[in-house]
């Protein structure tokens, strides 16, 4: 089993950047497919980004593509997101999650273990 921390959310304004880390528990980071997801008020959970066991394939969403990159440590048992050139739009709680299998997936049923989410808020 894996227990997921997101950090790193918080206020900020359009145009600016942040960077979001998942720090993951137990000896089996590696095997795990990455990603990051999002859910703003009132709306669905969606994919922003996933990233391979060995950082090698990346999987982002349309809307964050050339803004946002995901990276991992396995090191460090942590994941990363970062976020450049936000928008109003981007402001969401913003969650990381571990695939137990080898596929970059982009579906939140895909995921096995969530984290509790980090709030992220981009004013205009």
């Amino acid at each position: 089993q894996v227990q997921l921390v997101e950090s790193g959310g918080g206020l900020v304004q359009a145009g600016d950047s942040l960077r979001l880390s998942c720090a993951a528990s137990g000896r089996t980071f590696s095997t795990y497919v990455m990603g990051w997801f999002r859910q703003a008020p009132g709306k669905e959970r969606e994919f922003v980004a996933a990233i391979s066991r060995n950082g090698g394939g990346k999987n982002y969403a349309e809307s964050v593509k050339g803004r946002f990159t995901i990276s991992r440590d396995n090191g460090k048992n942590t994941v990363y997101l970062q976020m450049n050139s936000l928008k109003p739009e981007d402001t969401a709680i913003y969650y990381c999650a571990a695939d137990h299998t080898f596929l970059v997936r982009t579906t939140q049923e895909a995921y096995d273990y969530w984290g509790q989410g980090t709030q992220v808020t981009v004013s205009s």
